[in-house]
C-alpha cells in the first residue's frame, strides 16, 4: 500500500492570527443574506442554484484586504457567506410545495412566516449538528477529492502566493465570467435546445406471445454538453474516473432507457404529441426521462445511499461511539489540543440534537394534528435526516455541493415518510403537511450539512479552527433562515400582482417543489408509480453486485440533465489530456505537481467566474427582468467553438506552468 502523506495545513497549527472576528462575521452575514436571496430567485426560476462558495471567497477576500485581514478571517467570512445558498436551496425545493399542494391556503401573514422559518431553522441547525458528528472521518478521507473545497482553498491561497499565482486564478475568473455572460446575452446557445433525433420514425411490430402484437415507435435523442465554465471546471478537478462514472448514468438513461421506453410506449404518447410534421420526439423523450427514468434514478439513489452508509458503517459507528462516550463521561477538555483539532464537544452537539428533536415533535404534531404521527415523523426525520446528512457530505466530497442531488435525497425521504403516514392512517391535508414537513427539514438539513462539510474541508486545507467554523455556521444559518421567507414572499406575491398565480407560474415554476407536492399528494392519496422506484432499487443493487465503485454517482448521472453530466465529463477528459501530455513530455514529479496545481487553480477560476456572474445576472433579473438577447437565434455551434477554446486555454495554462525540471516542487498541499 502507498503510504498516506501527512497532512500539513497551509497555515501552520502553531500560527497565531486573527480568525473569528466581528468584521469577518459581519461581512459573511451580509453575503449570506444577499447570496441566499439571489439563489432563491434562481432556484425558483430555473430549478437550480449556483454555489456561493466562490463568490463569497472572492468578495470576502477583496473586502478584508482593504482592512489588512488575515487568511483565516477570509475563511470565516466565506464560511458564513456561502451557507445562505444552502438554506435557500432547502427552502425553495420544499416550502412552495405547501402552497402548491393546497396544504397552506395562503403564503402571506405572520403564520406563514413562522411556519416557514421554524422548518428552516430546525433543518439548518440540526444539519450543522449532524455533520459535526461525522466530519472527521469524511474530511480526512484521502479518497474523497472534494473538488469545490480544493478550488475554494486555492482561491484563498492564490492571494497569499504572489502575483504570478494570483494571475492564473483571476485571469480564469475573468474568462469564465465572460463566457457565462456571452451565453446569458445570447451570443451563443449554451445548450442544444433542439436535440438531434436519431432514428426518428423507426417503427415496427413487437410480438407478445403466440398471437398478439403491438405497434411500436422509437427514437433516441443526442444532446451536447452545456457550455458551462463551472461544470467543466468541476470535471477537471474531480478527474476523468469520477467524471466518467457520473456520465455513465446519463448514457444509461438517454442511450438505453429513454429509447427503449419510447420504442415500447411511444405510440401511447403519439395522440398527445403529434404535430403537423409528426411526433414531437423532443417532448416525448423529455417526458419519458422525467416521468419514468428519474423515478428509477431515485430508487437507484436510495440503494446507493444505503450502500454508502453500509460502507461507512465503521467510521459512523466510531464517530457516534466517541460522541456518546464524551456525553457520558463529560470529556471534551481541549486544553493542550492544537488549534486545528479543536471542535465543538460531542456532548454539546448531542444535547443540541436532543433539543431540536423536541422542537420537531412539537412542529410535526401541530402540522399533522396527531401526537402519534408527530412522534413518528420526528423519529423518521432524526434517523433519515442523519443518514442523508452523512450521504450529502459524502457526495459533496465526490462531486461538490453545486452538483449535490439534494432534491433526489429529499424525494427519497418524502417517500419513506409518506409510506409511514399512510400506514398510520394519516391522510388528506394533514398527511400531506406532515410528509412535506419531514421533507422540508431533511432537505434543508442535507443541503446545510453538505455545505458545512465543504467548509470544513477548506478549513482543513487552510488550517482553520473547526470549532470557530461550526460557530460561524450556526450563527449564519439562523440569520439566513430568519430572512429567507421574505425573498420567497416577494417573488410569490410579486408574480400574483402582475397577473400570475405565484409559485408554479411559468415565471417562477419552482419545479422541485412542484414535484414534491405531487409526490406527497400521490403517495398519501394512493397514486404512485411504485414499480419504477422498485426497479431503480434493483438497478442500484445490480450495480453494487457487479462492483461499480459508486452506484450513487451513476444514479445521480441518470437524475441530472444530460448537458450537465456531459459538461462535467468534458472537464474530466481535459484533465486526462493534461496528464497525458505531461507524461509524454517526460515531466518529473515536481513538474507534474506544478501542472496539477496550475490546472486546479485555473479550473477554480472558471468555476468562480461563472458563479459570480450567475449571481449578478440573477440579481439583474429580479430588478430589471430578463437580460436582453443580442441574437434572436443563437448558435450552439458557436458555443461548442467557445468550449473548445476554453478547453485549450485550460490545458495550455496547466502545461505552461510546468517550469524547469530542476525547480523545486510546489509546497502547497492539494488536499
Amino acid at each position: 500500500m502507498t503510504p498516506v502523506k501527512e497532512h500539513k495545513p497551509f497555515v501552520p497549527e502553531t500560527a497565531d492570527m486573527p480568525e473569528f472576528t466581528l468584521r469577518a462575521m459581519l461581512i459573511g452575514l451580509v453575503m449570506c443574506v444577499i447570496l441566499g436571496a439571489a439563489n432563491a430567485y434562481l432556484g425558483l426560476r430555473a430549478g437550480q442554484t449556483i454555489a456561493a462558495t466562490y463568490p463569497a471567497a472572492v468578495i470576502g477576500m477583496a473586502i478584508l484586504r482593504l482592512f489588512k485581514g488575515s487568511l483565516l478571517e477570509e475563511n470565516i467570512a466565506r464560511t458564513a457567506g456561502s451557507i445562505g445558498e444552502s438554506v435557500a436551496a432547502g427552502a425553495i425545493f420544499t416550502i412552495p410545495a405547501f402552497v402548491l399542494s393546497g396544504a397552506w391556503h395562503t403564503f402571506t401573514g405572520p403564520a406563514a412566516y413562522w411556519k416557514s422559518t421554524a422548518l428552516m431553522v430546525t433543518g439548518s441547525v440540526i444539519g450543522v449538528l449532524f455533520v459535526s458528528l461525522v466530519r472527521r472521518f469524511l474530511v480526512e478521507d484521502p479518497d474523497l477529492p472534494f473538488p469545490e473545497s480544493v478550488a475554494a482553498a486555492h482561491i484563498h491561497k492564490a492571494g497569499q502566493m504572489g502575483a504570478q499565482t494570483a494571475s492564473v486564478l483571476f485571469y480564469n475568473i475573468a474568462y469564465g465570467g465572460a463566457v457565462y455572460l456571452a451565453g446569458a446575452f445570447g451570443v451563443f446557445a449554451t445548450d442544444m435546445n433542439v436535440p438531434v433525433v436519431l432514428a426518428s420514425g423507426v417503427s415496427g411490430r413487437l410480438k407478445l406471445g403466440a398471437s398478439h402484437t403491438i405497434a411500436t415507435g422509437g427514437a433516441t435523442i443526442a444532446s451536447g454538453p452545456s457550455v458551462s465554465p463551472a461544470l467543466i471546471g468541476v470535471g477537471y478537478v474531480i478527474g476523468p474516473k469520477l467524471a466518467s462514472l457520473n456520465f455513465s448514468g446519463s448514457v444509461l438513461a438517454w442511450g438505453v432507457l429513454v429509447p427503449m421506453m419510447i420504442f415500447l410506449i411511444g405510440p401511447l404518447f403519439a395522440p398527445q404529441m403529434a404535430g403537423p410534421h409528426g411526433w414531437n420526439w423532443e417532448d416525448m423523450a423529455t417526458r419519458v426521462w422525467r416521468d419514468i427514468v428519474r423515478p428509477i434514478a431515485i430508487g437507484g439513489m436510495m440503494a446507493g445511499a444505503a450502500n454508502t452508509l453500509f460502507r461507512m458503517r465503521k467510521n459512523i459507528g466510531a464517530g457516534l461511539s466517541r460522541a456518546f462516550r464524551e456525553l457520558v463521561s463529560g470529556a471534551g477538555d481541549e486544553s493542550g489540543v492544537s488549534r486545528v483539532n479543536q471542535y465543538m464537544s460531542s456532548r454539546l452537539v448531542l444535547t443540541g440534537i436532543g433539543v431540536m428533536f423536541v422542537v420537531m415533535l412539537v412542529i410535526y404534531t401541530y402540522f399533522s394534528g396527531s401526537l402519534t404521527a408527530g412522534i413518528v415523523a420526528g423519529v423518521v426525520m432524526l434517523i433519515v435526516g442523519f443518514c442523508f446528512a452523512t450521504v450529502s457530505g459524502y457526495l459533496v466530497g465526490v462531486i461538490g455541493s453545486s452538483n449535490n442531488p439534494i432534491s433526489g435525497l429529499t424525494l427519497s425521504t418524502l417517500i419513506i415518510a409518506a409510506l409511514l403516514m399512510v400506514a398510520l392512517g394519516v391522510s388528506g391535508s394533514s398527511g400531506v403537511i406532515a410528509v412535506l414537513g419531514v421533507a422540508a427539514v431533511v432537505c434543508v438539513s442535507s443541503a446545510v450539512a453538505g455545505e458545512l462539510l465543504q467548509d470544513f474541508k477548506v478549513g482543513y486545507i487552510l488550517g482553520g479552527t473547526p470549532k470557530k467554523i461550526q460557530i460561524a455556521e450556526l450563527i449564519a444559518v439562523v440569520v439566513a433562515s430568519a430572512v429567507m421567507y421574505f425573498p420567497l414572499l416577494l417573488l410569490h406575491q410579486g408574480n400574483i400582482n402582475t397577473g400570475g398565480i405565484g409559485f408554479g407560474d411559468p415565471k417562477i415554476p419552482a419545479p422541485q417543489a412542484g414535484l414534491m407536492a405531487s409526490l406527497a399528494q400521490g403517495i398519501v392519496g394512493g397514486d404512485m408509480a411504485w414499480p419504477l422506484i422498485g426497479a431503480g432499487i434493483f438497478l442500484g443493487i445490480t450495480l453494487i453486485l457487479i462492483g461499480v465503485s459508486s452506484p450513487m454517482l451513476v444514479a445521480i448521472g441518470m437524475y441530472l440533465p444530460l448537458g450537465t453530466t456531459f459538461a462535467i465529463f468534458v472537464g474530466g477528459m481535459l484533465r486526462w489530456t493534461t496528464d497525458a501530455i505531461a507524461k509524454r513530455r517526460g515531466f518529473n514529479e515536481a513538474q507534474r505537481a506544478r501542472v496539477e496545481n496550475a490546472g486546479v487553480l485555473a479550473a477554480s477560476g472558471l468555476i468562480a467566474g461563472e458563479a459570480l456572474m450567475g449571481l449578478v445576472t440573477s440579481g439583474f433579473n429580479v430588478v430589471k427582468g430578463a437580460l436582453p438577447q443580442l441574437f434572436g437565434n443563437p448558435s450552439y455551434l458557436v458555443g461548442i467553438a467557445v468550449m473548445l477554446l476554453l478547453g485549450f486555454v485550460l490545458v495550455r495554462t496547466s502545461i505552461a506552468n510546468a517550469g524547469r525540471p530542476e525547480d523545486p516542487a510546489p509546497p502547497v498541499a492539494m488536499m
